[in-house]
């Protein structure tokens, strides 16, 4: 389990090395986090990159100078959009060729089948809410895409979301993420937006298996 623990430092101590990023960069910070939010959101193989802790800890580093807190949240808003609209699109380009026979062993068709219902049914919610849930917003517009969803109708849902999940975590971060007890705390503070972000999918998987 060693391998792990660089990633875990990284989001426990996710100011530190934010800091230690602008200091040495500067501007070019800019870029870092407009890439780790790309790729969080628009690669599936990369769900594990900080996404909700990422957003508040550089609006606290914006509060604390250097960056310019209203081009961060449009950048990253930015960023979150183009991500999961990228993601979007691989899986609606990777499906008829994953689909194409029917005896792959880990991909069916059924299941296909099934995530095309499941967006038909629960599409627009389950676009919104999976903004705020960790690994979840990584697979959930590749199996839009997969499910072969409405492209406006994703566009439109997903637009809202990005926007209301990066603004809302970079505005938290610039007004209270240099508070004295969350500086001191900031570790249990990371590690609190994570639990709480689970906490959405969570009620909805409970709300599914009741039924």
């Amino acid at each position: 389990m060693e391998f792990l623990h660089p990633f875990i430092d990284l989001f426990i101590h996710l100011d530190d090395h934010l800091e230690q990023i602008f200091q040495q960069y500067g501007t070019l910070t800019y870029v870092i986090v407009f890439l780790i939010i790309f790729c969080e959101t628009g690669l599936v193989f990369t769900p594990f990159l900080p996404g909700d802790s990422l957003l508040f800890a550089i609006g606290a580093l914006c509060h604390a100078g250097g960056l310019d807190v209203k081009i961060v949240a449009a950048l990253l808003t930015f960023a979150a959009i183009a991500g999961d609209n990228s993601n979007y699109w691989i899986g609606r380009m990777l499906a008829p060729r994953i689909f194409r026979h029917d005896n792959i062993k880990f991909f069916k068709y059924e299941y296909l089948e099934r995530t095309k219902k499941f967006f038909n049914k629960y599409g627009v919610k389950a676009i919104i809410l999976a903004r705020f849930a960790p690994i979840i917003r990584t697979f959930t517009p590749f199996l839009a895409g997969m499910g072969a969803m409405r492209y406006r109708k994703f566009f439109v849902f997903d637009v809202i979301g990005g926007i209301v999940w990066v603004n809302s975590f970079v505005w938290l971060g610039y007004y209270f993420g240099n508070l004295p007890y969350v500086e001191k705390n900031f570790s249990l503070v990371i590690l609190g937006i994570i639990v709480v972000s689970l906490i959405p999918a969570a009620l909805e998987f409970w709300k599914h298996r009741t039924k």
